[in-house]
Formats: structure tokens, sequence, C-alpha cells
């Protein structure tokens, strides 16, 4: 495991988390900007790590299970600070929708993996998309002080809702894609090809 660098790079992503919280609450004038360093290493992180795995061919079996887990992490872990600092509805109901979002589609996703038919949810296209616009707001959010004039946090806050927007699209793209899954047609179509084989 240590001599494959993906897995490295990963496991570096979650040592990262408990490093990004305890500077979110030092008392230092630069604790905004360290911390949107420490996030924005990490998002790059979880690009390269892909990246690597594919291009070195070191995809394993831990870095399959690592890697969604540690970009769970520590989004969760961004956004539920943000929320202490930020406790408005706008801020509550951002963070909700998206661990609500991420919560939802890894039942769906081990629910298909058990139905043989995961590749059904794979990541798709508006779920890339959603994690840029989604990285780039956290970013801004909690680097939070405006810079060279640029409001930077209103244009956080702007960038998280449009991921927002994209988090519930991707939603529920996954889930008409996993519906008649869900509805039993699965069973129904599995049953159905047994019988014929019996026949």
């Amino acid at each position: 495991m240590l001599n494959n660098i993906p897995n490295i790079l990963t496991l570096l992503r979650i040592l990262l988390i408990p490093v990004f919280i305890v500077i979110f609450y030092l008392p230092w004038e630069y604790a905004n900007l360290t911390c949107a360093i420490v996030f924005t290493l990490a998002a790059i992180t979880d690009w390269l790590d892909g990246y690597l795995a594919r291009r070195l061919e070191q995809v394993s079996a831990l870095g399959a299970f690592l890697d969604p887990v540690a970009d769970k992490l520590m989004v969760a872990a961004a956004l539920i600070l943000l929320v202490e600092t930020d406790p408005s509805p706008l801020m509550s109901i951002a963070a909700t929708v998206i661990i609500g979002r991420e919560i939802t589609i890894s039942a769906l996703r081990e629910w298909m993996a058990e139905l043989g038919a995961r590749a059904q949810v794979a990541v798709s296209v508006i779920g890339k998309i959603k994690t840029a616009f989604q990285m780039i707001a956290l970013t801004l959010l909690i680097l939070r002080d405006d810079f060279w004039g640029v409001p930077v946090y209103t244009i956080g806050y702007v960038l998280l809702y449009v991921a927002v927007i994209l988090t519930l699209w991707s939603m529920t793209v996954y889930l008409r894609a996993a519906w008649p899954s869900l509805m039993g047609e699965h069973h129904k179509a599995k049953k159905s090809d047994q019988a014929a084989d019996d026949e």
C-alpha cells in the first residue's frame, strides 16, 4: 500500500482533515488563507491520485474505497465549519443538500453494487462539474476575506449555490438511472431470464 503513490496521496488527504480543522480555529491572522491552501491542496490530490492510478496502472481496491471516503470527509468537515462561522439558513440549506446528496448517492451505489448494476450509477460528467464548482466555492468561502477588492465570500456563496443546483441535478440523474432497479424491475428481469434458461 505504501509503495502505491495514489494511495499515499489519498491517505495524505485524510491526514490533512485534522490539520485543516486545527488551523481553522487558530486565532491567527493568516488562518483563513492557510486553511484555503490546505483545502486546495486536498482538492488537487483528489484529482492527482485518480490520474496517477490510471497512468501508473496502480488502481487498487483500497484506493477505490478510500478515495471517495477522503473526498466526502474533507467536504463535510469544511461545510460543518462554515455553518458554524455562518449559521444562516442559506449556508445550512446548502450544507444539508450537499452532505445529504453524498449520503444518498453512496447508499445508492452500495445497493446497486449488490444488484451487480453499479455501472448504472457511475460518476457522470455532471457529477464532475458539480465537484469542481463545489471545491472552488468552498475554497473561496474558507478564504472569506476580500482580495484586491474582489468580494471573495460573495462569489463563493454564488458558486456554492451553483454547486447545490448541480448537486440536485446530478442526484436526479443517478436516481433516474437506478429507478428501474429500485422498483424491482431488475429482479423481475433476472427472474425472467432464469425462467427462460430453465425452459
